[in-house]
């Protein structure tokens, strides 16, 4: 899953949705160098991409593509999964998909001394392109693939495989809708059991 899927997992408190972005930019262990809220978000974090790595449904998602592009698939798949998402947003969520953005960033200054040069970087960026509103577009799907693409160690044209994902369209949300599902259910069940003792 990627940013906007596990910022609405992470549950309504700010500090676990920081947690929940800087997933992606925090690595190792955790030893207690940020408030625990934080950290609690980014073990979920860890949590949702290890689930859905496992889940039938994303498995049965890689197949979708060519099988050619199948190194690439699940880079793909984080990308469509939050263009699905953002264009659905109102299923899973009642906040109207802008304010739900624009509070998260607003929140995410207050703990900016938590942040990593690149998270914050990104924050900075999302906010000015309004990139995870704007999710909801088929285009700024492909120019994101085409981004992650040209970041590869050999670069490779990503933004290609944006017909196949069109395509499988019926079969993805199908596969997104089951996973976000579960995904939702156990991300609850973590946030409440986290809450409830003294580890995760």
């Amino acid at each position: 899953m990627n940013y906007l899927a596990h910022l609405l997992l992470s549950g309504p408190e700010a500090r676990w949705r920081l947690g929940g972005l800087l997933g992606d930019f925090v690595k190792g262990p955790l030893h207690g160098e940020r408030p625990a809220a934080i950290e609690a978000g980014i073990r979920l974090h860890r949590r949702i991409d290890a689930a859905t790595a496992a889940h039938e449904a994303y498995r049965v998602a890689l197949q979708v593509p060519d099988p050619r592009w199948r190194r690439y698939a699940g880079i793909a798949l984080d990308i469509w999964f939050d263009h699905l998402l953002a264009q659905n947003w109102r299923q899973w969520h009642p906040l109207d998909l802008e304010d739900f953005c624009t509070g998260c960033w607003r929140d995410f200054r207050s703990d900016r001394r938590y942040i990593p040069p690149r998270a914050m970087a990104f924050i900075d960026r999302a906010e000015q392109l309004k990139l995870l509103q704007n999710y909801r577009q088929e285009r700024v799907a492909g120019l994101t693939l085409e981004r992650i693409g040209q970041r590869l160690r050999r670069p490779v044209a990503l933004q290609e495989m944006l017909p196949e994902l069109n395509a499988g369209r019926e079969q993805l949300e199908h596969n997104f809708n089951a996973l976000m599902t579960d995904l939702n259910l156990k991300a609850a069940r973590f946030r409440q059991h986290y809450s409830g003792s003294d580890k995760p």
